[in-house]
């Protein structure tokens, strides 16, 4: 009986906890509930997927009231894969937490972080699982809205200026996307995406439809952090506290990247998009400019978690790119690169919160030598780095080898040349980092510091050591990515 209300549950219950959670005053207590309901939410979303594979999409009417007058839940390949990795991200990094909140947050302020987090975690959900276009929007506002509360709470005293910044960014694209969803509403009557999409699949030619898709697209480039509209990121990143830039730089832009190829490729369709409108050609020259650009102020960051968020911009210039490509290949590669950035990043910036508990700083030059002291969070950020870069029998490297041979199909060999060249300005500043914590003189901070506990070795390893299973083993993520990027398609899934 519970099995037929997953769809529904998997939203319901972190949105039920995370107010609970204010009501046991007990931290501890607090702690291992919002666990168990990360853990649990996990659990149903392998559930959910697990029964796509084997008998396909299907969809939960709410209050079973009939489609399009209600509100449907969808499970399909992409959103059930998409469910996966980010509620599996949210369990391993509540996992990790306790230590690195207790360094970093005021104890009194402990209460705030539990439900704000698994309020994030919903709307991330929902916006995966929802049919109704409007719902997005909300969902997607509740994850942002709970993101500002989470970056505020840094230690640093620009951790609230970095939060407002991202606030203002975040009410700029939310304001573009609702004005966009309203005029598509008042062109179809309908907020249902299926119903939608069968009622503008003849209106490809109205002018509400064109300023509707413009006003869409760039709500949801500002939220995906596209060059250049990413000028949020970079301080949200850095100044929140090492457990929420973890949880956030793994799974915000990726559920933001799915809304918008949910968006395009099932309501407004690739031909409208691409081929009538030509986004297909800015998403290509956005993203490679956001790929060099980025990468390039990367290399010059003296603040680790700096480095990694201007790299977090890089790599949804990845994603884009398979999106824009259009085809079999491209689109699965840019969905398998979701995962594996996901994986990748999260992994890092754990890392990150190892050397932050330890270290008491994050800036390159207080992590000379890190490596004598710290070895076990030195070798995580070698093997991360792998990844990041693309080396071969990383997963980094298969989304990567898709993307290139994508566009190789193409006959764009100039975006599969500027590809390679730009891994390589990964190579540099995932290199430098190598270079500071192996081959320096140690810092007065270091010589004295001690490897990270196990209770944050142990998740931060369950996701490196993920990056170098899903570079071997890819049925999972390249097997259920091909299957959505067929059916979004229009293929069999």
């Amino acid at each position: 009986m519970i099995e037929q209300h997953l769809p529904v549950l998997i939203v319901v219950v972190p949105l039920i906890a995370a107010p609970l959670c204010v009501f046991l005053f007990n931290r501890t207590l607090v702690y291992l509930f919002a666990l168990a309901t990360c853990w649990a939410t996990f659990g149903m979303s392998l559930f959910l997927l697990a029964k796509v594979l084997e008998s396909g999409p299907f969809s939960y009417e709410l209050g079973n009231w009939p489609v399009p007058y209600g509100i449907e839940y969808v499970v399909d390949y992409f959103s059930a894969f998409v469910m996966s990795f980010v509620s599996g991200i949210g369990a391993v990094v509540l996992t990790y937490a306790p230590k690195s909140l207790n360094d970093e947050i005021d104890p009194s302020r402990h209460y705030l972080v539990h439900p704000m987090y698994l309020l994030c975690l919903t709307g991330m959900l929902g916006i995966c699982i929802t049919g109704d276009l409007f719902n997005v929007f909300v969902f997607l506002e509740i994850s942002s809205l709970s993101s500002y509360a989470l970056i505020s709470l840094g230690r640093s005293r620009r951790a609230p200026l970095a939060a407002f910044q991202y606030l203002v960014m975040g009410t700029i694209g939310a304001t573009f996307l609702l004005i966009g969803i309203g005029l598509l509403y008042q062109l179809t009557g309908t907020l249902n995406m299926v119903d939608m999409a069968q009622q503008l699949a003849d209106d490809h030619g109205s002018r509400t439809m064109l300023v509707a898709f413009a006003f869409v697209t760039v709500g949801l480039c500002i939220k995906m952090a596209v060059f250049p509209l990413h000028t949020w990121l970079p301080n949200a990143y850095t100044y929140a506290p090492s457990v929420v830039t973890a949880f956030i730089a793994a799974t915000a832009t990726k559920v933001s990247v799915y809304a918008f190829v949910r968006i395009v490729y099932d309501i407004f369709t690739p031909q409208f998009a691409f081929d009538v409108h030509g986004l297909d050609l800015f998403l290509t020259v956005f993203s490679l400019i956001g790929i060099f650009v980025a990468s390039a102020a990367a290399i010059y960051q003296g603040n680790l978690k700096r480095l990694l968020a201007y790299s977090s911009i890089a790599q949804v210039g990845y994603m884009l790119l398979g999106v824009s490509m259009n085809n079999q290949d491209g689109l699965t590669g840019g969905i398998v690169h979701m995962f594996n950035h996901a994986i990748i990043k999260g992994g890092l910036f754990l890392v990150v919160g190892c050397f932050a508990l330890r270290l008491h700083s994050v800036r390159l030059e207080d992590l000379r030598g890190a490596a004598k002291t710290m070895p076990l969070t030195a070798f995580a950020w070698v093997l991360g780095g792998l990844g990041l870069i693309g080396v071969p029998l990383t997963a980094g490297f298969i989304s990567k080898w898709l993307l290139l041979t994508a566009a190789l199909d193409n006959g764009f060999y100039l975006v599969a040349g500027l590809m390679l060249i730009s891994s390589l300005l990964a190579v540099v500043y995932v290199w430098r980092v190598v270079e500071i914590l192996y081959f320096s003189e140690p810092a007065d901070a270091v010589e004295s510091a001690r490897e990270a506990p196990w209770s944050m070795l142990i998740p931060t390893y369950l996701l490196i050591v993920g990056i170098l299973v899903f570079g071997i083993w890819t049925s999972y993520s390249v097997g259920v990515a091909s299957q959505a990027a067929s059916a979004l398609l229009g293929g069999a899934p």
